[in-house]
């Protein structure tokens, strides 16, 4: 053990060493060239002429050739989110090993050499999906810092990205995650529950409909985190058999994905392209948020009624011994929902949001006996995802906008299907920002049909695995892929052909 932990610091240290020095220019004499700039613009390779896929992408490496390496890292760390699930497994068996190793040397009376399992933690860290690109950014500018200089890694990174829409990610999720905006979007459910008596079905209606849709307005993680909760309590308590619990669960993160569609700011695909495509709110529940509650819609009464029965057969109900938060006054509840509004109202302009949200946590002190935890991680983790994949698909334009370029609506439309299924469906929009003279009908097909696949797997979209942790309790052997895939098929079906039909 501690042979490993002398290599993972020598790692640490040398790789921090070469960053540093890849950073440090060499010289700063006077009349030096100027640092080179990476990537080159897409115009300046000029290989219109080329008459194929194959020819344009050899001519691009060919000229530029870090290009390779750029998209070998991002590759690898596509890669690396496959492997994310089984890293955390394996860490929670060297956890296992380390507690019953140290319980062993207790039971002996001897002392106890490492408190903590470095390897269960490395593993644990490896697994978090939402640190993947994050890590990967690391040997990524150490390559090119290697290979282009510091300056040229330095105003990638500077002056060439822009991280306003990370930013802002992380302060709308954490003022919706806040238990106001919870215990208010709870009320609103509970209200239209009501109107079917309080049942299991009205409730089960009521989360899958009404929850997914104010994902526009509180974002798709916080509805994610309160559906779930919610179905925990008023569902999954209630043992349902196996293919309820997994249709259920399929149905929960279609709806989240195609429901944060109604705005242009809650729904992590559409934020990373909206203001780029200029798309603002009218524009998105014009072309999206009637195809968004349509699909939805249509998707639960269908499961409604095949699941009928299954409601009948349900365990009783057991009473919730867990003590319940007192209600948030009502002027606690508004001002979050102000300061919601100032977040949205200027999302362009991090200097506003972000001082908007020093004054909302000055805000939450101040009124600490009315609010709950600060809920910092999950924001902070899909923060740190949606910048680690602008930093390294500001390096793919190379190759995705040639790509692309040559698919028709239909093919497009199809493809961010299938490879949202693989990879978060942020990723796919993004890389298609950079493809240049997208139609207004590519640009709808490559985002609906990145959100309309966003519930086949854990990883398609970003609130996924918030669902996936507070619910992997009920899943004895864990959530397993090919039935929560089989659970979300249809309801893919159904939301991918209203979008594409009905546009």
């Amino acid at each position: 053990m501690r042979a490993m932990n002398k290599l993972a610091a020598a790692i640490l240290y040398w790789g921090f060493l070469a960053l540093v020095l890849g950073f440090c220019p060499a010289g700063a004499a006077a009349g030096e060239a100027p640092a080179a700039h990476y990537p080159p613009p897409l115009a300046s390779y000029q290989d219109a002429a080329a008459d194929s896929i194959g020819r344009v992408l050899a001519g691009r490496l060919r000229q530029e050739p870090f290009n390779a390496v750029a998209t070998a890292m991002f590759f690898l760390a596509i890669v690396h989110t496959f492997l994310a699930p089984k890293l955390t497994h394996l860490s929670r068996r060297f956890e296992e090993r380390h507690q019953a190793a140290l319980a062993a040397r207790a039971a002996a009376g001897q002392p106890a050499r490492e408190e903590v399992s470095f390897v269960a933690k490395m593993l644990h860290l490896l697994g978090e999906i939402e640190l993947v690109f994050g890590l990967w950014v690391v040997p990524l500018l150490i390559a090119l810092a290697v290979a282009k200089g510091g300056d040229a890694a330095r105003n990638y990174l500077s002056h060439g990205l822009n991280f306003t829409e990370p930013a802002f990610v992380v302060v709308i999720m954490t003022i919706a995650a806040s238990r106001p905006v919870l215990h208010l979007a709870e009320r609103l459910m509970a209200l239209l529950a009501g109107l079917g008596g309080g049942s299991a079905p009205a409730w089960w209606l009521a989360i899958l409909t009404v929850g997914p849709l104010l994902g526009s307005f509180i974002t798709e993680p916080a509805a994610m985190t309160i559906c779930a909760m919610l179905l925990a309590d008023k569902l999954y308590r209630r043992r349902p058999r196996p293919a309820f619990a997994y249709a259920t669960l399929g149905l929960l993160f279609v709806n989240v994905s195609v429901g944060g569609t109604l705005t242009h700011f809650a729904a992590p695909p559409v934020l990373m392209v909206a203001a780029k495509w200029n798309w603002g709110l009218a524009h998105m529940f014009r072309h999206f948020g009637i195809e968004a509650a349509l699909g939805i819609i249509v998707s639960n009464l269908l499961y409604f009624f095949w699941f009928r029965k299954d409601f009948q057969s349900l365990a009783p109900a057991t009473q919730n011994r867990a003590p319940k938060p007192a209600p948030t006054p009502f002027w606690i509840s508004a001002a979050h929902v102000l300061f919601l509004a100032w977040t949205v109202v200027n999302n362009h302009y991090p200097a506003l949001f972000i001082g908007g949200f020093l004054f909302y946590l000055a805000f939450v002190q101040a009124t600490e006996h009315h609010q709950g935890e600060l809920s910092l991680r999950p924001a902070l983790l899909v923060g740190l995802f949606l910048a680690g994949l602008v930093v390294h698909g500001g390096l793919q334009g190379w190759w995705i906008a040639p790509v692309l370029s040559r698919l028709s609506e239909g093919p497009l439309f199809l493809s961010a299907i299938v490879l949202t299924s693989f990879n978060d469906n942020a990723m796919i929009t993004y890389l298609a920002s950079f493809v240049p003279d997208l139609t207004e009908a590519m640009k709808h097909a490559v985002v609906a049909g990145a959100v309309a696949g966003g519930g086949l797997t854990i990883i398609a979209n970003a609130p996924n695995p918030a669902g996936q942790s507070l619910l992997a309790r009920f899943f004895p052997e864990g959530v397993s892929a090919p039935r929560l895939f089989a659970g979300a098929l249809l309801p893919t079906i159904i939301v991918a052909a209203v979008f594409f039909f009905l546009r």
